[in-house]
């Protein structure tokens, strides 16, 4: 993958870390365009960076990602990337009586049957380039999950697993596929508080760190900042059930 010369679909493009990659391809020379339920942070992302564009879609709904993918290649012929970002994160309580699921199930039909659906829907599409990419978007915590938010780190657990068969799969093709795994980072994705926390990465060094290492690795693969590595090589490195332990202590 070029860094420049792209024309780039980035889901959840309307805050967070998604906002942030997506003005940094802009300024890096690629036309992007980015989606989401809502349409008011959208058009604030288009009007700071004249040359974007917006689209909304809900990445919960099927019927919404099909004819969502339907209009943005109709729309964007030139299309050859996407960045699937868009994610929820919520706390779910296993000691309620009783124990509601519709978190889980929002997230999981959010966080991975989203980026599932709109990959198969754009798949012909992007084959048909002479040079895509897919950018998948994990996390620290599909290596080692944080307990308070069981199905967000299942859901990255599983984008983690689901990204190694696509790239094997796309081996042969013109299609690469990178997994983006972020630290915790300062971003609102679970509230106000979170965008100034000092334990989390401040949210431009993520960014600049993983534009460096997309760049660094235009075949694909994992892009993982230096602050993601504890968590991403917990298991290999040992202590494993400490490691765990300490992260959920203080985090509770």
């Amino acid at each position: 993958m070029e860094m420049n010369g792209n024309t780039i679909l980035v889901t959840g493009g309307g805050t967070g870390i998604g906002r942030g990659l997506a003005e940094a391809f802009h300024k890096a020379g690629n036309k992007v365009i980015v989606t989401g339920r809502r349409k008011a942070p959208l058009d604030a992302v288009v009007a700071a960076n004249p040359g974007m564009a917006a689209m909304t879609v809900d990445m919960a709904d099927a019927g919404s990602i099909r004819a969502f993918a339907a209009a943005v290649t109709a729309q964007h012929p030139g299309l050859n990337a996407v960045l699937h970002n868009a994610g929820i994160m919520r706390p779910e309580n296993f000691l309620a009586d009783p124990v509601d699921p519709a978190d889980a199930e929002a997230t999981i039909a959010t966080n991975l049957l989203g980026p599932i659906r709109l990959t198969a829907a754009l798949l012909p599409h992007l084959r048909a380039r002479r040079s895509a990419a897919i950018m998948t978007v994990s996390s620290g915590l599909a290596f080692v999950p944080l307990a308070m938010t069981p199905a967000y780190c299942a859901t990255k657990a599983a984008i983690h697993s689901y990204s190694q068969s696509l790239r094997y799969q796309l081996r042969e093709t013109s299609v690469r596929v990178f997994e983006i795994a972020p630290p915790y980072v300062q971003t609102e994705l679970m509230g106000p508080d979170q965008a100034s926390d000092p334990r989390a990465m401040p949210l431009a060094e993520f960014v600049s760190e993983a534009m460096k290492l997309i760049g660094a690795n235009p075949d694909g693969g994992e892009i993982l900042v230096e602050r993601v590595k504890p968590l991403r090589f917990a298991e290999a490195n040992g202590g494993y059930a400490g490691f765990f332990k300490h992260l959920n202590d203080s985090m509770h």
